[in-house]
């Protein structure tokens, strides 16, 4: 339980940190703004369209009677809608993160130089970042759709599905959330997501901490673009102490050895590259 409340101390003293360096926060705010306009006109459009395109799939419904025509294409309207914004709502961290790779790079990086020790840089070119992130969303993408095909399927189960699957399901999106938004700061330390999975689920408690409650709050993508620096901010502090385990330097300790660094078991540091 204290790994839990840590972890939602990590978003608190994000949030706070951008709070006390405005510009950053403002900075900070422009990928949100322009995913959030993005996604804004897609779904706009998609409410206009969505009847004729749910009317062009189903042209065997055409010489249906009235009313069973109308209850029939208005309810795959319903759902086509419902399943646009789904996906925008599960999307939207992922290509908020792709469009402002180099503005999140550069608050993570500010955060790191601000809280003193190693600031690991990318020693890779803008173009490999972000086809790297591309990847990476994408690969969390699937696992995200996975859970979601499995716990959609056990949600039939009387009053187990009503009850205990929805709290797995904002479980498994907070974890995958607080991944997209750690490896920011993990990718500038050279950890692949393979690596980064294993860190998280080692600190399963401080993971869900941290995601769970931002995971709720980002159902409303208009918060989610304010909170986004923060949370950018926050998970990277959470990195620093996930990276500051037993075997490996803290961020002090670094310091100490003159910025070079320890070698953290698993952990490459960017000068290794």
């Amino acid at each position: 339980m204290h790994d839990l409340g840590a972890g939602f101390g990590y978003l608190m003293k994000g949030q706070r940190w951008v709070a006390g360096h405005g510009r950053w926060f403002g900075f900070g705010l422009l990928p949100g703004l322009v995913t959030l306009v993005l996604y804004a006109g897609a779904l706009v459009g998609l409410a206009y369209g969505a009847d004729d395109l749910t009317a062009w799939a189903t042209p065997f419904a055409d010489d249906w009677s009235s009313p069973w025509l109308g209850l029939f294409r208005g309810s795959l309207t319903v759902l086509l809608f419902a399943l646009g914004l789904f996906l925008a709502v599960i999307t939207f961290t992922a290509v908020t993160l792709l469009v402002g790779q180099p503005f999140y790079e550069s608050l993570s990086e500010a955060v790191d130089r601000a809280e003193g020790g190693e600031v690991p840089q990318s020693e890779l070119p803008l173009w490999r970042d972000l086809w790297i992130s591309a990847r990476d969303s994408l690969r969390i993408l699937v696992r995200v759709a996975l859970y979601g095909v499995l716990l959609f399927a056990l949600g039939f189960i009387p009053v187990v599905g009503q009850t205990v699957i929805p709290v797995l399901g904002f479980c498994v999106s907070g974890f995958f959330l607080a991944e997209e938004l750690t490896a920011v700061a993990l990718q500038r330390r050279g950890v692949e997501l393979k690596e980064r999975l294993r860190l998280l689920r080692g600190r399963r408690m401080l993971t869900l901490g941290f995601g769970v409650p931002l995971t709720l709050a980002f159902l409303v993508p208009f918060v989610a673009v304010f909170l986004m620096p923060g949370a950018v901010a926050g998970a990277t502090l959470m990195v620093r102490e996930l990276t500051a385990e037993p075997g490996g330097a803290a961020p002090d300790d670094d310091a100490a050895n003159g910025g070079q660094g320890t070698r953290r078991p698993g952990v490459p540091l960017a000068m290794d590259k």
